[in-house]
């Protein structure tokens, strides 16, 4: 019989194969026409074959050069900081336009639905209560840390200080929705800060996302340099202001600048200024590329040299009124976090929703157009009433003669209506009052909030107020001009924005709003007289924000303070540090009694000599290994024990070291609290403890946790052995070579060591030790002498001792924790909390 390796030779030739003979079923030529057609048919789609595998080789190498271009300068700063200004544009803008709608659907629901003026009122603060809680409630939903400005956090992140989650995704979408609610409700609140931290959030989420594509990207310095032009880019966007953008971000977050990073920041601010205009232009359709609010002064002869001492008064009311504000302010948070226990305050503060309701309804009454909003332009926007304080228009002649401004005729129409119900003195002082006290409560709402347009628009009131008195105390001009009312609005807008946030920059930004740089002389003036006078009696808006909120941030020095206190004065002696003689044992312990960030290594605890700095994350994980290895081995031991005494679980079978319990151990909970391990993915079989996941490690404590704690606990009923029948001594043994392991040295080997941490002798001076702190970014320096580390200086410690030095306080070295909680309750306003994001030892 055939075998069936020739019967299927036979049958693929056409050849059948039977019992006795063969046979040709096919004609030898058919069958090679055939094989000749399949060998042409081969070679066809072999040519086709390489011929698309050439075309793809080509595209290939097309597109080689284009990738290689991408990788080498998609990283670099100019396409980087383009990104930033476009993307900041395009949110800037969408903000914008959402919010414009939100406004004028409330005037629309108030003019149109009805005429009963009862419905009216409610409608006009039912709208705004609703826009309020829904910005209350998201923030506080996605993410608390949208809450407020956003500057004062941003200094001390610029500081060098860590906030876990403030830069964050969720906090810009957070901050996105909640400010365009907020804003919309009509409240006066501003939107420039929160821009600074939308920037903010942009930048460093993009400098995260270019991190794998440029390693530059993961240095500490760049990473604060990007931060610091996003922030330009936030004023800037916001203002189309990029010159006065600039210069405000370096004023109000840096102590000191570099200037290498110049280029950065206007680079970017110019890209987002100009698509943000350009964006207008397309969508609005506005003539062309203009200022946010364009003014139209004299450019020959704008104001008589005797109108500079009306100019300096204003500078002077000023400064008196923007300290009257960051007091007030203060005030305020501190009248209700007094009465939080009240039954009122806890009413208000314990359910978060109603204190803003509460406060909107009271804004939009005094707001309401059938009441005093009618001598104070209840209906208009701040842009709207903001425009018509940088009129050209004196008030007074608009409303005494309709026919004083013909060719303006709709422009002093709106004005009229506004605020010429009454006399226009009154309905200027009406709002001066009113919005004053609006702004310095809303801006402490739980919602995303800004606080510089609202005063901006505070100083442009007073300044329009000075201007229409001039006028009308002399119409025909002191010598021969006329009083230009507007003028005294932009020199008053910029003086009391300056005093607020104690910046001179608020002089350009006023420049690049109105497109007019005729009164810059006065300008200046008013600015520096109100930064002179407000810098004397109180901090900056933000700098009181930053007391508030006990942020970690380092006090100034006072130029004309005498500070004779030296690093010895204020060092800490009292050390956690790690020698190369320390044991598995000790370290576990200081790991449990102290949490900072880093540890000073020294080569004995007698002789103290300062080796270098070791990050806790990296003793942890020392531990973490050398735990795990004691347990694999008593494990192994006790399980061995196990067997041996004839003892198997007929389910499970015996753990594996890899599975085992760790629950008798508290050094290893403690470690795993802050360090947990990830899983390798591999084979359970061959997997190390390392490679457990805290999930896997969880579930093999629910399955073995009974069995071991009967393996390690006497019996009982015995005296020589457990219930699991394991040996007493076994177990005893097993304990005590556990012991003796944490008693080994620690081995430093492969530990990554700084070996030169920031150090300072004990002469050093607070004004140098304060300079080294601000300028570098520093949060601790360690103390050395001849080498010997003898103390540890930290950011706590030198704010403190700033604030005692400003209070004329005697100072006395730190020794022992007691004199530091005293310290700290002496200086709970400069940040003694230190909690959010410590970065110490």
């Amino acid at each position: 019989m055939a075998s069936p390796e020739a019967e299927d030779s036979g049958l693929h030739y056409g050849y059948e194969q039977t019992l006795m003979y063969g046979r040709y079923t096919t004609e030898l030529q058919e069958f090679a026409r055939q094989q000749a057609s399949q060998m042409r048919e081969q070679h066809t789609r072999l040519s086709q074959d390489v011929s698309r595998r050439s075309a793809t080789n080509w595209r290939v190498g097309c597109w080689k050069p284009v990738k290689r271009f991408v990788k080498d300068h998609i990283g670099e700063d100019w396409i980087f900081l383009l990104l930033l200004g476009l993307s900041m544009a395009l949110l800037s803008f969408f903000v914008d336009y959402t919010i414009e709608q939100c406004q004028l659907v409330h005037v629309w629901l108030y003019t149109s639905l009805t005429t009963i003026a009862g419905i009216q009122y409610i409608i006009w603060i039912i709208y705004p209560c609703i826009l309020i809680m829904f910005s209350v409630g998201f923030t506080q939903i996605v993410s608390p840390h949208a809450v407020g400005s956003g500057i004062p956090e941003m200094k001390t992140v610029l500081r060098g200080v860590s906030l876990p989650n403030y830069l964050s995704l969720r906090t810009l979408i957070a901050k996105s929705v909640g400010l365009v609610a907020s804003v919309g409700s009509g409240l006066p609140i501003g939107k420039e800060g929160p821009f600074v931290h939308l920037a903010s959030i942009l930048g460093h989420n993009m400098s995260k996302l270019l991190t794998n594509i440029n390693s530059s990207y993961m240095n500490e310095s760049r990473t604060s340099e990007l931060l610091a032009a996003a922030c330009a880019v936030g004023v800037s966007s916001n203002f189309a202001a990029p010159i006065g953008g600039v210069l405000f971000s370096i004023e109000v977050t840096a102590t000191y600048f570099a200037v290498r990073n110049y280029w950065r920041g206007f680079f970017a601010a110019v890209c987002s200024a100009f698509v943000f205009r350009l964006l207008s232009f397309w969508i609005k359709d506005e003539a062309t590329i203009t200022t946010l609010f364009t003014t139209h002064f004299r450019v020959d002869f704008s104001f008589d040299l005797q109108e500079m001492l009306a100019f300096a008064f204003i500078g002077v009311v000023c400064g008196l009124g923007g300290g009257f504000f960051i007091w007030f302010h203060r005030r305020i948070v501190d009248f209700r976090r007094r009465h939080r226990d009240s039954r009122v305050g806890s009413l208000l503060e314990y359910n978060r929703f109603v204190f803003p309701v509460v406060w909107t309804i009271i804004a939009m009454t005094l707001a309401f157009p059938h009441g005093l909003g009618k001598f104070q332009g209840g209906q208009s926007t701040y842009k709207e009433s903001l425009s018509m304080f940088f009129s050209n228009i004196t008030w007074s002649k608009a409303v005494s003669d309709a026919e004083a401004f013909a060719d303006q005729r709709q422009e002093a129409d709106a004005i009229v209506e506004s605020f010429g119900q009454t006399n226009i003195f009154v309905s200027l002082i009406i709002f001066l009052v009113l919005q004053f006290i609006l702004t310095a409560v809303s801006v402490t709402l739980p919602v995303p909030a800004g606080i510089f347009f609202p005063v901006f628009v505070l100083g442009a009131c007073f300044g329009r107020l000075v201007g229409e008195a001039m006028a009308v105390w002399y119409p025909e001009g002191i010598v021969h001009l006329d009083i230009l009312p507007g003028g005294y609005a932009v020199v008053g807008a910029a003086a009391m924005a300056g005093a607020v946030t104690h910046t001179i920059s608020t002089s350009v930004i006023v420049f690049e709003l109105t497109g007019q740089i005729t009164h810059i002389l006065p300008v200046m003036v008013a600015v520096l007289i109100a930064n002179g006078i407000v810098q004397y009696l109180q901090p900056s808006i933000y700098d009181s924000i930053i007391m508030i909120k006990e942020l970690p941030y380092l006090p100034d020095l006072k130029g004309n303070k005498s500070y004779n206190l030296t690093v010895a004065d204020m060092m800490r002696t009292s050390l956690y540090f790690v020698s190369y003689r320390s044991t598995y044992a000790e370290l576990r312990q200081l790991l449990k009694k102290s949490h900072f960030r880093s540890y000073p290594l020294v080569d004995s605890p007698t002789s103290m000599i300062l080796l270098g700095s070791v990050q806790r994350s990296k003793l942890d994980q020392l531990l973490h290994e050398h735990i795990l290895e004691i347990h694999a081995k008593r494990q192994q031991a006790v399980l061995g024990g196990t067997v041996a005494g004839g003892e198997t679980d007929d389910e499970e079978g015996p753990p594996s070291p890899q599975n085992a319990s760790f629950q008798g151990s508290a050094c290893y909970e403690e470690v795993d609290n802050d360090n947990g391990s990830d899983s390798d993915g591999g084979n359970s079989g061959s997997r190390s403890p390392l490679g457990e996941t805290p999930k896997r490690l969880r579930q093999s404590l629910a399955r073995t946790s009974t069995r071991l704690r009967s393996l390690f606990v006497r019996s009982d009923t015995g005296a020589d052995t457990t219930d699991g029948g394991i040996s007493t001594a076994l177990i005893e043994a097993s304990l005590r070579e556990d012991d003796a392991m944490l008693q080994k040295a620690v081995d430093l080997t492969d530990c990554p060591i700084d070996p030169a941490p920031f150090q300072l002798v004990e002469t050093t001076s607070l004004y140098k030790v304060h300079t080294l702190f601000s300028l570098i970014g520093l949060t601790h320096s360690y103390v050395t002498a001849v080498g010997r580390l003898v103390g540890v200086v930290t950011l706590q410690e030198v704010a403190s001792s700033v604030v005692k030095a400003h209070r004329g306080v005697a100072y006395q070295r730190l020794q022992d924790s007691d004199s530091t909680h005293e310290l700290q309750a002496l200086t709970t306003h400069v940040a003694s909390a230190f909690e959010g994001g410590r970065e110490v030892l």
